[in-house]
């Protein structure tokens, strides 16, 4: 995403989180450790579809109908929290 005044927010310079690409994820073959594992029953449980919906809902919040401004950190956290919309849709298989 480009800002009008340079790189975009989400560039590791003007990153809430240091790594923005996926090249510092586990590795596929390693197993999950156990709070992954929670982690992934608890989405399991509650539901990709409803976790993408409920996060949406939040980003659209913060984006749209709020009076507080939005600096690059606030711009870059609304980005991760897209991400993992975008995330949750495809695992539901909606996108």
């Amino acid at each position: 995403m480009q800002t009008p005044n340079g790189p975009g927010v989400d560039s590791n310079a003007d990153s809430v989180n240091p790594t923005n690409d996926a090249r510092h994820a586990s590795n596929v073959g390693d197993p999950l450790t156990e709070s992954q594992a929670e982690f992934w029953y608890l989405v399991e449980c509650q539901g990709c579809k409803e976790l993408a919906h409920s996060l949406k809902m939040i980003h659209d919040l913060a984006l749209y109908h709020s009076d507080v401004p939005c600096d690059t950190a606030e711009k870059s956290a609304l980005f991760d929290v897209n991400l993992l919309v975008e995330g949750f849709q495809r695992m539901a298989g909606k996108v």
